[in-house]
């Protein structure tokens, strides 16, 4: 069984592609299998190349993979076979709260053919969820967040990477959200991040030497990532 599996569902605005990303012990114990939670990944601006296939996006599903989540990497509208057009972030929240109502209903994974005699479909309603965004991802993801709390059903916790204060209105976020950005990011320099993170009081992890997009500095993400994370990686994945 592939850890990582393309799949297609009804969005707000058309068919959306994703990347379903599994944790390794689902490979092992398909029946039985509990995930730590259900996890979601929004990539950078899609006018600009970003996809779900995006390193920093890839890197950040991987590690949840690893944490024990079930992760999914959708392609925002109009992204590769992702139906719709660009809509600056609006359109792009709408279809995030969207697909989490979709991963909360155990009845959405049915008919996934790789995804048959596993367990873990069944329990989705009861599984806490975890998101991540990197660069326009960590926009729209934080504007997603704000609309989950106010809702009552605020996600476990958020990563922010090259969190994109300089661009666009970013959010205010929940104390536990884990920011990592590059020390020399040249897209969305440090400083407007700290100056965003300051009244807050959010603790910003800064990743020395890295750039915007992370460049051989990937592994550093992870590594923040899974010391931070309940202070341990789940036991039951391997490294």
């Amino acid at each position: 069984m592939n850890r990582t599996i393309k799949i297609h569902f009804q969005g707000p605005a058309g068919l959306i592609e994703a990347s379903l990303d599994l944790p390794e012990a689902i490979k092992h114990q398909p029946a039985s299998y509990r995930p730590r939670g259900i996890a979601l990944v929004a990539h950078p601006h899609p006018l600009l190349g970003g996809t779900m296939d995006n390193k920093v996006a890839q890197t950040l599903a991987r590690t949840f993979a690893q944490l024990g989540y079930v992760t999914l990497r959708p392609n925002f509208r109009g992204v590769g076979s992702s139906e719709g057009v660009h809509d600056d972030g609006r359109g792009e929240a709408q279809d995030l709260i969207a697909i989490i109502a979709w991963m909360r209903d155990s009845f959405s994974w049915a008919g996934i053919p790789e995804l048959e005699g596993q367990a873990w479909p069944e329990l989705v309603g009861e599984l806490p969820l975890a998101m991540a965004g990197f660069s326009f991802g960590s926009y729209v993801s934080s504007h997603v967040v704000s609309h989950l709390n106010e809702m009552g059903g605020a996600p476990e916790r958020l990563i922010m990477v090259g969190s994109a204060t300089s661009k666009w209105d970013v959010a205010p976020v929940p104390k536990n959200t884990i920011v990592i950005h590059g020390e020399v990011d040249d897209v969305i320099p440090l400083s407007s991040v700290i100056d965003w993170a300051r009244p807050q009081e959010l603790t910003v992890q800064v990743i020395p030497g890295a750039d915007h997009f992370f460049h051989r500095k990937l592994h550093c993400i992870r590594d923040l990532i899974l010391s931070a994370w309940h202070g341990q990686p789940d036991p039951s994945q391997g490294a």
